[in-house]
């Protein structure tokens, strides 16, 4: 596994590589992130081969007190590099290095995607008397607003991490019900795209399970 590390960088193509610039520094000071290039995990020979795609599953088996009222759940925000269809790996010593998976990919962009399995994951538990996606034509009591702040394959410590805050928004009044942070880490591997996407599959799906036993018993 090898790592193609840049001190200043900025987008310069449609594929995801980072070059050199003054743009990248003050990305990395916005952001505090520095984007690290592509790390070579295929051979050559297959380097211009198309990405494989990979899923996620909407989690079952969550329980608790059933709520009363109707959910709407909206798209979760993300920052670059989570506001993408790739998949992303810390890999540096510093906590601010982060790179993407080569040859991998998700079905959609990320947050579109944790957004659709959250809400199956919700139908599935059966707690609420309803939940659809902000936009859907349901008279909803609440809204679900999230954010992903971690959902990568860290090298160092060879786990998938994924960490998501919640809000419970009240869509009569705007206050916020309920706030609280989710995170889960299972043991993972960036050594491909399917050994990284199995691991963080089952980090999502304990994160999702104890959000809808949050929301629903506080709705």
């Amino acid at each position: 596994m090898s790592f193609e590390e840049s001190r200043e960088t900025r987008v310069s193509g449609s594929d995801g590589s980072f070059a050199a610039g003054a743009g990248g520094a003050s990305f990395r000071r916005s952001r505090r992130f520095a984007i690290v290039s592509l790390f070579a995990l295929a051979v050559a020979a297959c380097g211009g081969s198309p990405s494989a795609t990979f899923d996620l599953s909407p989690a079952s088996g969550a329980t608790g007190r059933a709520g009363r009222g109707q959910l709407a759940v909206s798209e979760p925000v993300a920052i670059s590099p989570f506001d993408s269809e790739r998949i992303v790996v810390r890999a540096g010593a510093g906590a601010d290095q982060v790179a993407y998976l080569k040859g991998a990919q998700w079905t959609d962009r990320l947050p579109r995607l944790l957004q659709s399995r959250l809400v199956q994951t919700f139908e599935n538990g059966r707690l609420l008397r309803a939940v659809g996606r902000s936009g859907d034509k349901i008279a909803a009591d609440y809204s679900l607003t999230s954010e992903i702040r971690h959902f990568e394959i860290d090298v160092a410590t060879s786990t998938a991490v994924v960490e998501i805050s919640a809000k419970l928004v009240s869509e009569q009044t705007g206050r916020i019900r309920a706030a609280r942070i989710f995170r889960a880490q299972v043991p993972g591997s960036a050594a491909d795209g399917a050994q990284a996407s199995v691991a963080l599959d089952a980090a999502l799906s304990q994160v999702m399970r104890e959000i809808v036993r949050w929301a629903s018993a506080a709705m």
